[in-house]
């Protein structure tokens, strides 16, 4: 049976969060990831970096068990997800918060509303739609934004704002469902480079204040080498080197995309 959440926090100072092992992760014939082992520790700063097809996405998935492995194990708070009945799954996918590149946000609701979305893994179906007539967790969602800078922003339709801004949004998102973990998939993709900036400072401000874990996916190395602790490069499902990340050089990299 899965640990209560407050014995997997209490667990967290002294375990991996996740480790896969011998994981593959194919798509039809399609090999998406092949023979991938890693771990995560609580507290980490990770970067996944590769080209596009590379396999970023795939992990993230993985990570967050809305995708199962071809073959192979994915293991979070030291259980195997395929092992867990689907209710143990979904309590340990509360404790990780995901940035999907997309964003996921229903763009003619207000701000409050997808943040509010943030609720619904511990909210009954009742709670969630008296929210979408009267909001719920003002204060909650108020301090989210509050957080990442947008707080104005909380009765505003999503459609009516930039896309740094959605963003936002959903970083707020995650906040209110006050996850151990964050995995954020290619967060800065759609960014000019300032609102790039902002954004990762951000995820690694909430990493270093909340004690936060976070994997992000990116294409700019030299984002992840200036603010993460750890890269890994994957190249055509596989990784290619997984060292901290002053130890990472342009030569390394540039292997890394070459050959794509």
């Amino acid at each position: 049976m899965i640990e209560k959440t407050n014995n997997i926090a209490a667990n967290q100072s002294r375990n991996p969060i996740f480790e896969l092992k011998n994981v593959t992760k194919k798509f039809g014939s399609v090999l998406s990831l092949k023979n991938i082992n890693l771990t995560v520790y609580p507290g980490e700063r990770v970067a996944l970096v590769g080209s596009s097809g590379a396999g970023k996405s795939t992990l993230i998935n993985l990570l967050n068990g809305t995708m199962n492995p071809t073959t192979g194990e994915v293991w979070v708070w030291g259980q195997n997800l395929a092992s867990l009945k689907s209710a143990s799954v979904r309590q340990i996918q509360r404790q990780i918060g995901t940035i999907y590149q997309q964003l996921h946000l229903v763009d003619n609701l207000q701000v409050i509303h997808n943040v509010n979305a943030g609720h619904l893994g511990r909210w009954s179906l009742w709670q969630a739609a008296f929210s979408l007539m009267f909001p719920l967790e003002v204060n909650t969602a108020t301090r989210a934004l509050s957080q990442v800078g947008i707080v104005e922003k909380l009765y505003q339709r999503c459609d009516r704002l930039s896309g740094g801004q959605q963003q936002r949004v959903a970083i707020a998102r995650v906040l209110v469902q006050d996850p151990a973990v964050i995995l954020a998939d290619e967060p800065i993709a759609s960014l000019d480079p300032e609102r790039s900036r902002e954004i990762i400072e951000l995820l690694c401000q909430l990493n270093a204040e909340l004690n936060k874990t976070l994997v992000t996916s990116l294409h700019e190395w030299e984002v992840a080498r200036k603010y993460y602790q750890r890269i890994i490069g994957l190249q055509d499902g596989r990784v290619l080197f997984d060292y901290p990340a002053k130890l990472v050089t342009s030569e390394m990299v540039d292997g890394l995309y070459k050959a794509n």
